[in-house]
């Protein structure tokens, strides 16, 4: 079995438990609250900002052409995503330009992205890549889920097809290669480091949800 295959196996009870979340049912079923979905776009906005600039550094510190490859145009696509939000799903749920401009990364924001801001600062380009696969794995699997049961026609129906796509599905597949492949060449005690990156990150993956779903903000 593979590193990628052992350590999806091992958060399958994280994975139900994303899939069971009310966000992501009411998000199929095209009842979530639009204050949710706002919350939510905001946040994933400025995530993917910094998500961009995580990426740029694994592109960086990679040690073949693949790695730097795939992740300067991961770097690239995350940037072009935050751009079909403004285009798209701004215009959709009303958020204005003054409303983007005041919103502010939630704590859970701040966390996700301040964790893999800590990978690629502090730790090995193994623990990093595999930190930074949660986000393309989960949101591959999570599209696929609801693709196959979401109402239609559903407001959420473009969010939908964007994770569900085959070309996100393929870039999937090629950054797991990348980690099965780091972590083929590495240590027991380094591939446990990777396990606990991934591990960290697709728990960061359930809270964004569940943050938006509640709407939470900063209490003071």
């Amino acid at each position: 079995m593979s590193f990628c295959d052992a350590i999806w196996e091992d958060v399958a009870p994280l994975r139900r438990s994303i899939l069971e979340q009310p966000f992501i049912a009411e998000l199929a079923d095209g009842s979530l609250p639009p204050d949710s979905f706002r919350h939510y776009i905001l946040q994933d906005s400025l995530y993917l900002a910094e998500y961009a600039r995580v990426l740029a550094i694994a592109a960086a510190r990679a040690p073949n052409a693949d790695g730097r490859l795939e992740f300067s145009d991961g770097a690239k696509v995350a940037v072009q995503v935050e751009e079909i939000l403004h285009q798209t799903f701004f215009r959709q749920f009303d958020i204005t330009p003054a409303m983007v401009a005041m919103s502010e990364s939630s704590p859970v924001c701040v966390g996700y992205t301040g964790y893999l801001a800590s990978l690629a600062a502090t730790r090995s380009y193994e623990e990093l890549i595999a930190g930074i696969l949660p986000c393309f794995w989960v949101y591959w699997e999570v599209g696929c889920a609801i693709k196959s049961i979401a109402r239609s026609p559903n407001p959420y129906e473009a969010w939908i097809n964007i994770y569900a796509d085959p070309g996100f599905g393929e870039a999937t597949r090629r950054v797991r290669t990348l980690v099965d492949g780091a972590a083929s060449l590495s240590t027991e005690s380094a591939r446990a480091a990777m396990a606990k990156a991934f591990r960290t990150a697709t728990r960061y993956e359930w809270m964004f949800w569940d943050s938006a779903y509640r709407q939470l903000d900063w209490p003071v």
